[in-house]
């Protein structure tokens, strides 16, 4: 079994990106595999957890590991979040959850692939239609908070390698940058082992994994 402790990895870089318009939105082609959407119109902290898990423990997907239930509950349980499932050949392909926030602010917490449609293309037509959703913020979902002003999200360096140029590619601008070390979980108990560490690839080659374990 893998140890489970967690590992501090320096220079992590964060980056907040923004759209200001719709019209800023550089739509991807269509993926080969056509994929429907469809908006969780029922809470649930299992789902929403289980999504989290499986697309984001290979990217280190790790600040809501330490979670309860209820925490989830009450995240998802919030007429101002959505959440949309992606589907494709009788599967799950993958899921965006957005944020209605206030002043017209939209945020993009979380959106990624089920590792079996990672590397196929299906990103950036993921990320299309998730920003495409972000701006119908108050006409077709959290119709209660007003249209959106801007259309916002963070990636960083632990996420995956290609995130943040298909997120420009897409119309998204920088518009923050920091740098810090951090503290991640292991990844390979959410909430089932991985084959590998995904931590391994982010640690500098002159660092041992005994050095960065405190």
């Amino acid at each position: 079994m893998p140890d489970p402790a967690p590992v501090v990895i320096p220079g992590v870089t964060e980056w907040a990106l923004e759209m200001l318009g719709p019209g800023d939105l550089r739509p991807a082609p269509p993926p080969g595999t056509p994929i429907a959407l469809s908006r969780a119109r029922r809470p649930s902290a299992d789902v929403s957890r289980a999504l989290y898990a499986v697309v984001g423990a290979r990217v280190c997907w790790t600040d809501r590991f330490g979670w309860t239930h209820d925490d989830w509950r009450a995240w998802v349980d919030r007429p101002e979040l959505g959440v949309w499932l992606a589907l494709a050949d009788g599967t799950l392909a993958g899921f965006f959850e957005i944020e209605a926030q206030p002043g017209g602010d939209t945020e993009i917490h979380l959106v990624g692939l089920t590792p079996e449609f990672v590397g196929a293309g299906n990103g950036g037509h993921l990320v299309t239609e998730c920003v495409r959703r972000a701006w119908e913020r108050g006409r077709t979902w959290a119709e209660h908070t007003g249209p959106a002003a801007r259309v916002w999200l963070r990636t960083s360096t632990l996420d995956h390698p290609n995130a943040l140029a298909n997120y420009r590619r897409r119309g998204f601008r920088v518009a923050g940058e920091t740098t810090f070390a951090k503290t991640v979980p292991d990844p390979r108990y959410a909430p089932w082992p991985l084959p590998h560490d995904p931590r391994a690839a982010r640690v500098p080659a002159d660092r041992s994994e005994q050095e960065l374990i405190p």
